[in-house]
């Protein structure tokens, strides 16, 4: 039967204007008759006196298995209140869902309730849609978007919406914690030995997790080699960290892949839920950024948020450079390196510096390392190179002559993996009319442990086109002796840790001999950094370090006020002997 001719059988016609006759409705046998025409469950009932008349029911209303009589009926059981509700109503139509059944077997159906024709026995006219295939399909299909095919465990999104259920509920907040474990071995197992055998590795890895996690611990694999944990905080903060330590311990016996034996650890981050922290994804990322500070310290670490403060003022601090860097609102200064002996200038240190627009002065302590990181120590160096060939110009042309200062600056470690600092070097020599003597440039030693033959190739390219090669920072990093005679370096630079206090420290007395002794072995000349007084540089001198540098003689300069200095301790002879 046609739906239109169904409606016009089950819903009153239109009333009537005014004056006219009453209403006609059509017949309660033709309903009788449309419903048995229905492939669905249908059924027409009747409410009267506070009961339930079934006045017929379809075949696929039998078949369901739903009842023949109200008595018998699971329908009136369930829903038989909200059927009489709507019979007593106003309305003419409502729709509604109804599960029926236990977990293993239950339907689902979408019920309408219909009236067929307002009178005393108030009839209703039922319908029931079967969606439990839909219902099914959709759960399965949910379950396989939740679910990481190689492990079996729930994905990101799936630990993320069982998380986002339990912090729904606020009480539930500070009882847990997620730890995210990252795998530190992983990316190079999976690079020998294939992503077959990096598959077997994190099948196996899970099982161990799962293995050292409580009844109630709920395990995810939320990334590549990066798993979630779910912890129930029963005895507070502490069992959080017991299930770290059963992880970690779980990992540390070797794994088995083809025909070695390998032992892979683990990072392992910690957030604790609390009330303010609604956000399932929030809590996630508070654990993956302890897992940065795990990697660093070799332990399981907790979030802290002045650690995330910290990074997002990095972060603000890393666009803020970027756009200094392209305005040019950086600046060097210079403070003076003078010889021991003689007590002249022989160069100057240049030393970046960043003062904001609103005359905020940044240290470099704070904006150099976040400049490494973000990869702004590029441009950053190469700005550098080409302010101090600038500033050497300017000093010539305003002395009439080429002056015998050479300026030294500071190359970072990431700077030499990424530019190709001796053409940069060559061109700004050229452009400027300076020869290459001018320059000192200067490494420290974390430099050349990243990749000692290809910074010892730089090195001597550097030292071909004239410049001077400074190790910045001597004895505080881990230089191989055997790479320190083989590069081209001409001046070891004692760093300040061991010349401050030094008169009253007699191991930092032995560290510098020996500094010296090394240097002067293997040909090289020596800057002290940091003397303060004029005891300590005489005591370095008459010890056998070249030159000094530190506040006794200058602090860092602007570039006017070091040009000045320069004149004022420069000597006649000094320039002839510079012609």
């Amino acid at each position: 039967m046609a739906p239109t001719k169904l409606r016009a059988l089950i819903a009153p016609r239109a009333p009537a204007p005014a004056g006219a006759a009453a209403p006609r409705y059509p017949s309660v046998e033709a309903a009788m008759t449309a419903i048995d025409l229905l492939p669905i469950p249908a059924l027409l009932i009747t409410w009267h006196q506070r009961r339930f008349t079934f006045e017929s029911t379809n075949k696929p209303f039998r078949v369901a298995g739903l009842g023949t009589t109200p008595e018998q009926s699971t329908l009136i059981a369930d829903i038989g209140p909200r059927i009489a509700a709507f019979i007593e109503g106003e309305s003419l139509r409502e729709d509604f869902t109804w599960e029926v059944g236990d977990a293993v077997d239950r339907r689902h159906y979408r019920v309408t309730l219909a009236r067929v024709i307002k009178n005393p026995f108030g009839r209703c006219f039922v319908t029931l849609v079967d969606e439990t295939g839909e219902r099914r399909t959709e759960r399965n299909l949910r379950r396989e978007m939740m679910t990481d095919s190689l492990t079996g465990l729930s994905n990101r999104a799936g630990f993320s919406d069982r998380l986002e259920g339990l912090l729904a509920v606020t009480a539930n907040r500070p009882c847990y914690a997620v730890l995210v474990l990252d795998l530190d071995r992983f990316s190079r197992v999976n690079a020998c030995l294939g992503s077959m055998a990096g598959d077997e590795l994190l099948i196996t890895v899970a099982r161990r997790i799962k293995g050292a996690l409580r009844a109630g611990d709920v395990l995810a694999r939320t990334g590549g080699d990066e798993f979630g944990i779910l912890v129930k905080l029963e005895d507070g903060p502490s069992d959080a960290e017991h299930v770290a330590k059963r992880i970690q311990g779980a990992l540390a016996t070797p794994f088995r892949l083809s025909d070695f034996e390998i032992r892979v650890s683990c990072s392992i981050g910690i957030a604790f839920g609390a009330a303010e922290v609604d956000d399932a994804e929030e809590l996630i990322r508070h654990a993956q950024f302890a897992v940065k500070r795990s990697k660093t310290s070799g332990r399981a670490e907790a979030y802290q948020i002045q650690a995330f403060d910290i990074a997002r003022e990095q972060f603000g601090m890393e666009t803020a450079l970027r756009r200094a860097i392209e305005r040019g609102q950086m600046r060097l200064t210079y403070q003076p390196i003078c010889d021991l002996a003689t007590g002249q200038i022989v160069a100057f240190e240049s030393l970046a510096r960043w003062r904001d627009e609103h005359g905020h002065e940044y240290m470099p302590n704070d904006f150099i390392p976040v400049a490494e990181e973000s990869g702004l120590i590029v441009p950053l160096g190469r700005w550098a190179i080409d302010e101090a060939a600038r500033t050497l110009a300017a000093w010539d042309a305003r002395l009439g002559e080429q002056s015998v200062a050479k300026l030294a600056v500071n190359l970072s470690a990431i700077q030499l993996q990424r530019d190709a600092i001796a053409p940069l070097l060559e061109r700004a020599m050229s452009e400027n009319g300076l020869a290459g003597s001018r320059f000192t440039l200067e490494l420290t030693e974390s430099a050349l442990v990243t990749d000692p033959d290809r910074i010892a190739g730089i090195m001597q390219a550097l030292k071909d086109v004239g410049a001077t090669i400074a190790m910045d920072d001597f004895g505080t990093g881990y230089s191989n002796l055997a790479y320190l005679q083989r590069l081209p370096i001409d001046i070891l630079k004692i760093d300040r840790s061991f010349v401050t206090g030094m008169l009253a420290d007699r191991d930092k007395i032995a560290i510098v001999r020996a500094i010296l002794s090394l240097a002067q072995a293997l040909g090289m000349k020596t800057t002290a950094e940091g003397i303060e007084t004029n005891e300590l540089g005489q005591t370095l001198a008459a010890l056998g370090c070249t030159y000094g540098q530190g506040y006794i003689y200058s602090r860092p300069l602007e570039a006017e006020a070091a040009y000045q200095l320069f004149c004022e301790r420069r000597q006649p002879s000094t320039a002839a002997a510079a012609s």
